[in-house]
C-alpha cells in the first residue's frame, strides 16, 4: 500500500499541474482580450493581425516601442498609435511596392554586382531609409572599384495600385585610386622595394590603363602577407606589421583625391642560423633519413620557407617510417646578442586523431573533386596540422580562388575532427587581344582566348592566331594537371606557323603538327617532362620578280636572261639555259639578284618529324616573371627517327643564375649549348639544324651567324645551318634613376659570346644533268667554276668558321601594363668577315645593332 508521505506528495503535483495550467489559460484570454481591444486603421496590403502583433509583442506594452518597431520594419511610411475609449488605436500609412530597381550611369560597374549590394528589391516595400542605406553601399562599391568621388542619387516613377520604380543614379566621376603608400619603421629595406613586392601600386601616368591602383581591402591584405614573407625569408625572425591604415582623403580641387596607405612595421634583427638538429621523441625512428629533408644549414640568413619546407618533407618521410600520428613542432631559439637563431624539429607522437569529414563551402564553380586532390590527406586518415597548411597554400597558388581558408572543428567524438574549406571563387577565363612589333616579326597582332579552370576542372584550355607582316600561325594547347588523378600534368598542343625568311635567308617554311606531354613534378624544385612531337616543315623558296631567289633553276620569263636554243659558248651548249656565268654578268641577272643556296633547293618540299624527348628542369627562382634570385636550368634531350624523314639525336640546355647584387639591381649569367648528330650515317636535313641569331648573340640578324654557303655571289650568304652551338651572357638589370619604380622601366647592360658551327648537311646535288658524277668533275673538283657558263654550281662551299661572336650593349626594359616590351642596342665586338671575292666580301656575317620586341593587351 502506498505511505501517506507518497499520497501528499501526489496531491501536491497534481495542484501544482492545475495551477501552471490555469495561469497558462488566463495569459492566453488576457492576450485574446488584449488583441481584440487593439484597432488597426489605414492598412490595405498588410494584414492587421500582423500589425496587432507588433504591440501585443512588446516586452512593456508601451505605445512608442510599438510604434518604433512598426517603423522599423520597412513596411510603413508613418505609424501613429494612440488610446481611445479603453482600446489601441493603431493608424498606420503604408508603404509603396517596389516593382522594378533600376541603376543608371553605371558603366565601370556591372550592374549584377550593384544589384548584390542594395536591399531594396523588386517586390519589397520601399522604404527611404532603405534607399540612402543603399545609396551609400554603392559609393563604398564605386569607391573600391577607384572611384571615391562618384555621386549616387535615386528618384521613383509612381505606378497604379501604389506600386514605384526605383531608378540609382550614377555619376561615376574620375578614377580615384591610390595616391600613396608609405612604409614607417623600415630601414633595412627601401620603401619602394617593399613597393616593388606588392600587387597594388600608386596612381602614376598609367592609371588609364592599370587597375593595380584600385583600393582592394584583401589585395592589400595580401600585399603585407607578401611583405611579411619577404622579411621572414631574408632573416628578420621578429619582424611584425603594427599597423596598417587606408585613409580616403579628399583632396582640394585640382589634385587628386584617393586613398593613402600608411603601413607601419618593427623589422628587428637579421639573424643567421646557429645550430640546426632533429630532436625525436619517438622510439625506432630513423632519424638518419630525415636528415636530406632539413633545407637550413648553420651559418644561412634564416629563412622561413625553408623551414615550412623542413616540416612538410619531415612530416612526409615519418609518414612513410609508419608513424601517421606523428607531429614535427619546430623550436626557435634566438641569441640578439649573436643575432643567431637555433632550429629545432620535434618529433613526437600526436593525438590519435582522424579526419572524420573534409567539408568544401562556397566554390559556385570549382568542382569539389579540384580541392580535394591539392590535400594530401582524406577522410579518415590522421588529422596532421603540417599536411593542411600545405594544402592551403597549394589552393592559394592554384589562381582559382579570391581568399581560401582552412578551419577545424569537433568531430561527433573526441578523437575525431571536420576540416572545413571555404574558397571562393574568381574570374580565370581571359580574352586578350594583342599587337606588337620585332625587328624579327615586324608588326604583329594575336587574338586568344584561355581559360585556366575550364568548366571548374582545373583544366587549362588556350587557342590563339596570330598574323603579322612576316609570320602568321594558330595554335591550341590543353593542360590537364592531374591525370588519371596522379599529380601528372598531361596535355597536348596543336599549332600552324608560317614564316618568311627572306630579309635574312631565301626561304620561307611552314611548320604545323602537334605535341603529347606528361610532366612529373618530382620535388617543389625538380621536374620531368616527357614529350612527343609529330610535326611536317615545308621549305619553299620564293621565286618572283620581287623576290626571284630561284630563277637562275626556274628562269622568271621576261625577267631572267635564257639563252636561246642552240647557243654555244666557250665550247660548250648553253641553250635554254639560265645564265650563270660570272664572267658574262652584264648579260644575266640570276646569279645576283639574291639566289638561294644550292643546299637550300635541295631542301626544299616537306619533311616529316617524329620526335620523342625529355625536358628535366629545375628551379629555385624567387619569381617566374621578373626573378632577383635563384636558379633555373633545364635539359632538353630528344630523338627522332620512330618513323617520318628525320633521323637524328638532339640534345639542348640552358642555365641561369640570378643574384640581386644591391638592392634593385639584379645580375644574371646565362650558359646555354646544343647539338644535334645524324642516326643513320647519312647527312643532316638543313630543317633540322640550328639557325641562330640575336638569341645566342645580340647584334647579329636573325640566322646571321654560323656556317654559310660562299658559292652564292649572294649579299645573304646564304644560311644553311650547324650542328653545335655554345653561348653565354651577362646581364645586369637596373632602374633609371628619376623614374618611378612602379612605371615598370628598367635599364640593363649586357655582354653576349658564342659561336655556331658544324655544317653536316649535304653537300653535292646533280642539278645540270651533265656528265659530272653527283655534281663532282674528275679528280673531284665542284661543277661550279667561272668557266662553265649558263651552269649552276653543284655543290655547297660551306664557310664553316668556330670564331666567337661576341657584343656588348644597353636595354631598357619596360614591364609595362600593355605587355613586356624590350629594346637592345648591341655592338659586335668579334664577328666572321667572310671573304673577299671579285665580287665583294662574302659569307660574312649579318649585324643588326638595334632589337626592339615588345605586345600589347588591351
Amino acid at each position: 500500500m502506498m505511505s501517506m508521505t507518497g499520497k501528499r506528495r501526489r496531491k501536491s503535483v497534481e495542484r501544482a499541474i492545475v495551477l501552471v495550467a490555469a495561469a497558462a489559460t488566463g495569459v492566453a484570454l488576457a492576450g485574446a482580450a488584449q488583441a481584440q481591444q487593439i484597432v488597426v486603421q489605414g492598412n490595405s496590403r498588410v494584414d492587421s493581425d500582423t500589425i496587432r502583433s507588433y504591440v501585443t509583442g512588446t516586452a512593456s506594452g508601451s505605445a512608442e516601442e510599438a510604434r518604433r518597431n512598426l517603423l522599423a520594419s520597412g513596411m510603413f511610411s508613418d505609424v501613429r498609435v494612440s488610446q481611445s475609449g479603453g482600446r489601441t488605436v493603431v493608424t498606420v500609412r503604408e508603404n509603396n511596392l517596389i516593382n522594378r530597381v533600376v541603376f543608371e550611369g553605371n558603366k565601370k560597374v556591372e550592374k549584377a554586382t550593384l544589384e548584390g549590394v542594395v536591399e531594396a528589391k523588386a517586390r519589397g516595400p520601399f522604404s527611404v531609409n532603405t534607399i540612402n542605406a543603399d545609396i551609400q553601399r554603392i559609393r563604398e562599391v564605386y569607391r573600391r572599384a577607384g572611384r571615391g568621388g562618384a555621386k549616387v542619387s535615386y528618384r521613383t516613377v509612381d505606378l497604379p495600385n501604389g506600386r514605384v520604380d526605383v531608378i540609382y543614379t550614377v555619376d561615376e566621376g574620375d578614377k580615384t585610386g591610390i595616391v600613396a603608400i608609405n612604409f614607417v619603421g623600415n630601414s633595412a629595406y627601401s620603401e619602394g622595394k617593399l613597393k616593388d613586392l606588392m600587387s597594388s601600386s600608386e596612381m602614376n601616368l598609367l592609371s588609364f590603363v592599370k587597375t593595380s591602383d584600385v583600393y582592394d581591402p584583401d589585395r592589400i591584405t595580401a600585399d603585407l602577407d607578401v611583405v611579411r614573407r619577404y622579411y621572414l625569408k631574408n632573416g628578420y625572425a621578429d619582424f611584425r606589421i603594427v599597423n596598417a591604415d587606408a585613409r580616403y582623403v579628399e583632396a582640394p580641387e585640382g589634385e587628386k583625391s584617393g586613398w593613402v596607405i600608411t603601413v607601419t612595421v618593427e623589422e628587428g634583427a637579421q639573424y643567421r642560423v646557429g645550430a640546426v638538429a632533429i630532436d625525436s621523441r619517438l622510439p625506432g625512428l630513423d632519424t638518419a633519413g630525415l636528415e636530406g629533408e632539413i633545407r637550413a644549414s648553420v651559418g644561412d640568413v634564416y629563412n622561413a620557407e625553408d623551414v615550412e619546407k623542413t616540416l612538410t618533407g619531415v612530416t612526409t618521410q615519418i609518414a612513410r617510417q609508419g608513424y601517421p600520428f606523428a607531429q614535427v613542432r619546430p623550436t626557435g631559439q634566438r641569441d640578439r646578442a649573436t643575432q643567431q637563431v637555433s632550429l629545432g624539429f620535434v618529433v613526437e607522437d600526436g593525438p590519435r586523431v582522424y579526419v572524420e569529414r573534409i567539408n568544401i563551402r562556397g566554390n559556385t564553380r570549382t568542382r569539389d573533386y579540384v580541392i580535394r586532390r591539392e590535400l594530401d590527406i582524406g577522410e579518415g586518415d590522421a588529422y596532421n596540422r603540417v599536411l593542411t597548411d600545405r594544402a592551403e597554400r597549394r589552393l592559394n597558388g592554384l589562381g582559382f580562388f579570391k581568399k581560401v581558408r582552412l578551419s577545424n572543428e569537433p568531430g561527433s567524438a573526441p578523437d575525431r575532427v571536420v576540416i572545413n574549406i571555404d574558397v571562393e571563387d574568381q574570374p580565370t577565363g581571359s580574352f586578350s587581344v594583342a599587337g606588337g612589333y620585332s625587328t624579327q616579326d615586324g608588326i604583329i597582332g594575336e587574338v586568344s582566348v584561355s581559360e585556366s579552370n575550364f568548366l571548374g576542372r582545373g583544366q587549362y584550355v588556350r587557342v590563339a592566331g596570330t598574323g603579322g607582316q612576316y609570320s602568321r600561325g594558330f595554335d591550341f594547347s590543353f593542360t590537364e594537371p592531374y591525370f588519371l588523378g596522379y599529380r601528372l600534368a598531361a596535355g597536348f598542343d596543336a599549332f600552324y606557323k608560317y614564316s618568311d625568311l627572306t630579309r635574312y635567308s631565301r626561304y620561307e617554311t611552314t611548320v604545323y603538327g602537334g605535341q603529347l606531354r606528361i610532366g612529373l613534378p618530382i620535388t617543389e624544385e625538380f621536374g620531368v617532362t616527357m614529350r612527343y612531337s609529330l610535326y611536317n616543315t615545308e621549305l619553299t623558296i620564293p621565286n618572283s620578280i620581287k623576290r626571284p631567289y630561284n630563277d637562275c633553276s626556274n628562269p622568271i620569263p621576261g625577267f631572267t636572261n635564257v639563252y636561246p636554243a642552240g647557243t654555244v659558248l666557250n665550247g660548250q651548249n648553253v641553250g635554254g639555259l639560265a645564265q650563270y656565268n660570272f664572267a658574262t654578268i652584264n648579260q644575266g641577272n640570276c646569279a645576283l639578284n639574291g639566289e638561294a643556296s644550292i643546299a637550300l633547293k635541295g631542301s626544299t618540299g616537306s619533311t616529316l618529324t617524329s620526335l620523342a624527348g625529355l625536358t628535366l628542369a629545375y628551379s629555385t627562382l624567387d619569381n617566374v616573371g621578373s626573378p632577383r634570385n635563384g636558379i633555373y636550368a633545364e635539359l632538353k634531350p630528344d630523338v627522332a627517327g620512330l618513323g617520318g624523314d628525320s633521323k637524328f639525336f638532339r640534345v639542348t640546355g640552358e642555365a641561369r643564375y640570378y643574384k640581386e647584387i644591391w638592392e634593385d639591381v639584379v645580375g644574371f649569367i646565362r650558359f646555354q649549348g646544343g647539338h644535334i648528330s645524324a642516326l643513320d650515317g647519312n647527312p643532316l636535313r638543313i630543317t633540322d639544324q640550328f639557325f641562330l641569331g640575336p638569341s645566342l648573340v645580340r647584334g647579329f640578324a636573325p640566322n646571321g651567324i654560323g656556317p654559310r654557303d660562299v658559292g652564292i655571289a649572294d649579299s645573304r650568304s646564304n644560311a644553311i645551318g650547324g650542328s653545335t652551338y655554345v653561348g653565354g651572357t651577362v646581364e645586369v638589370q637596373f632602374p633609371i634613376w628619376g623614374i618611378p619604380r612602379d612605371l615598370g622601366i628598367k635599364g640593363a647592360v649586357f655582354a653576349d659570346a658564342g659561336t655556331l658551327f658544324g655544317y653536316h648537311g649535304r653537300r653535292t646535288f646533280n642539278v645540270n644533268g651533265d656528265a659530272f658524277i653527283n655534281g663532282l668533275a674528275p679528280g673531284g673538283v665542284c661543277n661550279f667554276n667561272a668557266l662553265t657558263i649558263g651552269v649552276e654550281p653543284e655543290c655547297v662551299n660551306v664557310r664553316d668558321n668556330t670564331k666567337i661572336r661576341s657584343s656588348v650593349g644597353a636595354s631598357i626594359l619596360w614591364n609595362s601594363p600593355l605587355g613586356p616590351i624590350r629594346f637592345d642596342y648591341a655592338y659586335a665586338l668579334t664577328k666572321d668577315e667572310g671573304i673577299l671575292t671579285q665580287f665583294g666580301r662574302v659569307g660574312k656575317d649579318q649585324i643588326q645593332a638595334f632589337r626592339f620586341s615588345g605586345g600589347s593587351r588591351f
